[in-house]
């Protein structure tokens, strides 16, 4: 049966953070989690305000700009 431990990775070294698997040995599979730390310093990348309220749609969105029989990708 398989088991879930939680334990922090800390320079070659694993430090339980509940209670000790009671296995002498085993064969693991260790999922990387970004720390607490790295997680809350990375900003969410926003656009300048330098451009906010400068762009124009200059057609329909939806369809295409050219005919599709101008598409080299159906030829």
């Amino acid at each position: 049966m398989l088991q879930s431990y939680e334990a922090i990775y800390d320079h070659g070294q694993i430090r339980w953070l509940t209670d000790k698997p009671p296995v002498e040995e085993a064969r693991v599979i260790v999922t990387m989690l970004p720390s607490q730390a790295s997680a809350a310093t990375q900003p969410w990348r926003v656009p300048s305000a330098r451009i906010a309220g400068k762009g124009r749609i200059l057609g329909d969105i939806v369809a295409p700009v050219v005919p599709e029989g101008d598409w080299d990708a159906l030829k």
